[in-house]
């Protein structure tokens, strides 16, 4: 796999750089309408990465159904994970299983490691769902949840907390697959 020449620094130098990007540019994408907060959260975790395959629109356009996931209630209650949650665990696959297919024996890790994160999460905001810790349901209120600033109040938090967690939790396979 490819990498770009752009930095081959540290990669957790790369991550710490690439927050405080973000505490800068993250705020102002709430102010309009279509910002998919899976898609932000999992496309910048890949840009640390530094690898020219994750400059795919593909990986975007991946990553974007995750956060109407969010949105989602069913009948007896359940509610769809935050789309930060699903694009942080799926950066989780790509990272574990570095510049090749996850192995078999490996999917389990994976399984274990985005529990981890997601446990983890919830500790940290009380919840994964999208409604809990935004507070508001978007598919009804999600003008509100603009007029309100919510994404820059909130969700800019919930960001920066997955990418840094995210870095925390794929050390090890940071080091060794990624570096």
């Amino acid at each position: 796999m490819e990498t770009n020449d752009k930095s081959q620094e540290d990669i957790f130098k790369r991550f710490e750089a690439k927050l405080g990007e973000l505490k800068e540019t993250l705020p102002p994408l709430g102010r309009t309408p279509g910002t998919s907060c899976a898609a932000v959260t999992f496309t910048n975790i890949l840009a640390v990465l530094n690898s020219d395959v994750f400059e795919s629109c593909y990986f975007n356009n991946l990553a974007v159904p995750f956060s109407g996931f969010g949105s989602y209630v069913n009948d007896g209650g359940f509610k769809g994970p935050c789309g930060i949650v699903s694009g942080s665990i799926a950066a989780i696959g790509v990272i574990m299983g570095g510049q090749e297919e996850l192995k078999r024996e490996n999917v389990s890790l994976v399984f274990a490691k985005a529990m981890q994160f997601a446990d983890r999460f919830e500790k940290k905001f009380g919840s994964v769902s999208c409604h809990d810790i935004c507070g508001y349901d978007l598919t009804k209120d999600y003008k509100t949840y603009v007029k309100e600033n919510i994404w820059e109040k909130k969700c800019c938090n919930f960001v920066l907390s997955a990418i840094e967690l995210v870095m925390k939790l794929t050390r090890k396979d940071l080091k060794t697959k990624w570096q």
